[in-house]
């Protein structure tokens, strides 16, 4: 199947995409360090990882462990900070056809702020994915994806800044999604993606300790698929914006099952440490999946679950 198959095409905020399968953000590091394992063209578009407004280091090691169907990890958000991307990554990813989105953070709404005006100077970007999953240092560590007032500060502050699509990335960490994809979208959000990684533990019965170094991680992989459309479900029957939809997806019918909960687009990460490709691949059996069940073209089967 090729990736340029009128079935695939696709768009997401007004940025027209190739196919609606994207690298998703923290497993496919900025871009360039997978140009000699795939074509970065053939990517629907591509999020890079985390980037703060200084450089940080991340957790101790270990920082990785695998759990049956899926991954821990606790990196900590390491990254290179928003001024050394521009510098020296940002240049290379311009050259690309693929739309290229930063995944930005920070522990205080003037962090997200700052970062996006950095950004804001330099050419090569089609939007931002605001990554709420942190902790809000000013309001004593509660997390900015937790509540929807704080959810509705960040991402209006980001909004008066940014001239480019925002995305909010949400946490499944919550007892009710509805209420904080609807602060998102009343606050200005372009779109949502979800989910987000879920807190777990692993432990070692015969050390007495965490197999992480930092001790919680965050749990990916096959093993959250189920949750992770359950709630895209919900976000999607709750908001009128465009939902992106992620958690498990390895192979293109997984996309698909995203897409008819209600998912516009998908990405794809843990499937990357075992197949660097995967993003490529999910999006060429997407479109085999089309193909056979008689589908003109993805956006057909976009929210169409009957439940």
């Amino acid at each position: 199947m090729s990736l340029d198959d009128n079935r695939l095409a696709s768009s997401l905020c007004g940025v027209a995409l190739r196919n609606p399968v994207l690298a998703a953000s923290g497993t496919f590091g900025y871009g360039v360090e997978f140009e000699r394992q795939v074509d970065l063209n053939d990517l629907g578009a591509l999020v890079v990882k985390g980037l703060s407004r200084e450089p940080m280091e991340g957790n101790a090691p270990p920082r990785i462990w695998e759990t049956p169907a899926g991954m821990l990890n606790s990196i900590g958000l390491q990254n290179i900070g928003v001024q050394a991307f521009v510098r020296d990554k940002l240049p290379q990813l311009a050259r690309l056809r693929t739309a290229v989105f930063a995944n930005i953070f920070g522990y205080a709404t003037e962090d997200y702020v700052e970062v996006v005006r950095a950004l804001e100077a330099a050419e090569g970007l089609a939007g931002y994915e605001l990554n709420v999953s942190c902790p809000n240092t000013r309001h004593g560590g509660i997390f900015f994806s937790s509540d929807p007032a704080l959810l509705a500060e960040v991402v209006t502050a980001v909004k008066r800044v940014a001239r480019r699509p925002v995305i909010v990335k949400l946490s499944p960490n919550v007892a009710a999604i509805e209420p904080l994809t609807r602060a998102a979208e009343e606050s200005g959000a372009d779109a949502i993606s979800l989910v987000n990684t879920f807190v777990a533990l692993a432990v070692d019965a015969r050390t007495r300790r965490p197999r992480l170094g930092a001790g919680f991680g965050g749990l990916s992989g096959p093993a959250i698929k189920p949750i992770a459309l359950r709630l895209v479900y919900q976000a999607a029957q709750a908001v009128k914006i465009p939902v992106i939809g992620l958690g498990g997806i390895a192979t293109g019918e997984d996309a698909a099952e995203f897409l008819v909960a209600g998912a516009c687009a998908v990405e794809v990460g843990t499937a990357t440490f075992w197949d660097a490709r995967s993003p490529v691949r999910v999006a060429r059996e997407l479109g085999e999946f089309l193909k056979k069940e008689g589908i003109s073209n993805v956006r057909e089967i976009v929210g169409t679950l009957k439940m």
